[in-house]
C-alpha cells in the first residue's frame, strides 16, 4: 500500500467529514444551527425529556464537548436545562416551543443531503451501514 496521504482510509473519511458538514451549512445557517448542534436536535427530536449523559452517549460525545453545545442551545432559545428533582446530579434536557417549530424543517434538511450526494437510495444505505460498521469498537 502507497504512503501518500490519498491513499489513506483515515484522509478520505476526514474529507469527507468536513464536506458532509460544509453541505449542511446553508440549511442551518438560517435556523441558526450549526453541524453538531443539528446532530444534538435531531437526537432530542426523538423524544425528550433526555439525560445530558444519555445525550452524550447516543452521540458519541463526551460532556466536555455536549456541554457547551446544549448551552448555546439554551440561550438561543432552543432547549432548556433543568436539575432532576429527582437526583440533583443529573442535568435533563427538553426542547422548547421554538425548536418544536422547526422540527420539520429540520428533518428535511437529510433528504436535501441526500439529493445533493446524487447516490441512490442502496448505495447511501450501504455506505451508512459500512461507516456504522466501521465506527463500531472492534469487539475483543
Amino acid at each position: 500500500m502507497s504512503h501518500r496521504l490519498g491513499t489513506q482510509l483515515s484522509f478520505a473519511i476526514y474529507g469527507v467529514a468536513g464536506r458532509v458538514a460544509r453541505m449542511h451549512k446553508p440549511f442551518l445557517d438560517p435556523l441558526g444551527l450549526t453541524f453538531p448542534q443539528y446532530l444534538v436536535m435531531l437526537e432530542l427530536y426523538a423524544g425528550t425529556p433526555r439525560y445530558v449523559g444519555d445525550l452524550g452517549t447516543s452521540l458519541g460525545m463526551d460532556t466536555g464537548t455536549i456541554t457547551p453545545l446544549l448551552k448555546r442551545l439554551e440561550v438561543s432559545g432552543m432547549i432548556t436545562r433543568m436539575r432532576d428533582p429527582k437526583d440533583e446530579r443529573c442535568v435533563l434536557i427538553n426542547l422548547t416551543p421554538a425548536a418544536e417549530a422547526i422540527k420539520d424543517e429540520v428533518w428535511s434538511i437529510a433528504g436535501r443531503i441526500k439529493s445533493a450526494c446524487k447516490i441512490d437510495e442502496a448505495g447511501m444505505i450501504a455506505l451508512r451501514d459500512t461507516l456504522n460498521d466501521f465506527a463500531r469498537p472492534a469487539v475483543e
